[in-house]
């Protein structure tokens, strides 16, 4: 993977100031040290914790302002709060509250839609856009979340030891990690063959990637995805999003998966169908469109 980033040379204008944000949100996570009070500030932060969190967010914002023209500030005011967000997961990580978990989710949501545009802008800046941290990726997927948080709200406040099987939430954790560790790798393996949006064109430089990653999942990026999103549910002990997640989550990518290969047998034909026959899509119960030419 690491050869793959090489090759593609370094990171551009965006990238240098989506990752310089996202660490500047994410310093949230040393203010612990600053006030010298417990690592679990959020978990009860009192008004001396509360300012300090307020005061971060102006000053921050204030000096992405100074620092970005207003095109870069739109990247880099994303990239700022998903650092918030992961700094804000750390804290709540590190204490002993009924939050803790809570703080591992927050972590892994807000690292995934920030990776999500790095690995972009690493790998195929020309498709790179505001669009690429997938943070408007659909009413769907918003309504998920949200759905999500709901639901661990209500169960903790009414049952509250549902939200403390910590053997559950580091399953999900690994999930997690190991879903999004996939879908990265499928990324960096596909180069400026990947994009976020089914291609109806074939450009010049469009080959079939059938090395890497690739060669253990038709759609290791889906695959990934897939078991990310339920891994959050588990992480947080949901019972109910951890069933409608995967039903979901299954029931799109089914769909989506023929509509993409549709597309990639019309680009390659042939290869396409072979490829096709020699390896699994990766998720279960999907073995793709069924068309032969």
């Amino acid at each position: 993977m690491a050869a793959a980033v090489a090759r593609r040379g370094r990171l551009g204008r965006e990238g240098r100031a989506s990752l310089c944000s996202f660490l500047l949100g994410a310093s949230v996570a040393a203010l612990p040290l600053l006030l010298g009070s417990s690592p679990s500030l959020l978990a009860a932060p009192g008004l001396r914790g509360r300012l300090a969190l307020a005061l971060h967010v102006a000053g921050v914002n204030a000096a992405l302002l100074l620092i970005y023209p207003r095109p870069l500030y739109k990247i880099a005011v994303r990239a700022c709060f998903l650092g918030f967000a992961f700094g804000c997961g750390l804290l709540l990580s590190a204490g002993r509250s009924a939050w803790r978990h809570f703080g591992w989710y927050m972590c892994s949501l807000s690292l995934f839609h920030y990776s999500e545009y790095l690995v972009t802008a690493i790998n195929n800046p020309r498709s790179l856009s505001l669009d690429s941290f997938l943070l408007n990726h659909s009413f769907e997927y918003n309504l998920a979340a949200l759905s999500s948080w709901v639901e661990f709200t209500l169960e903790k406040l009414f049952f509250p030891e549902l939200k403390q099987i910590t053997w559950l939430s580091t399953v999900g954790l690994l999930m997690v990690i190991f879903g999004d560790c996939l879908r990265k790798a499928a990324m960096l393996t596909a180069g400026s063959n990947f994009n976020h949006i089914v291609q109806n064109e074939k450009s010049d430089t469009h080959t079939l990637v059938t090395s890497g990653v690739y060669g253990w999942f038709r759609h290791p990026s889906y695959v990934g995805w897939f078991y990310w999103s339920i891994g959050t549910q588990v992480l947080l002990c949901n019972p109910i999003c951890m069933v409608g997640y995967a039903l979901a989550s299954w029931r799109f990518f089914r769909e989506r998966i023929e509509e993409e290969e549709i597309t990639l047998i019309h680009f390659f034909g042939e290869e396409y169908l072979e490829y096709k026959r020699k390896v699994p899509s990766g998720l279960p119960f999907i073995k793709g469109v069924k068309l032969e030419l």
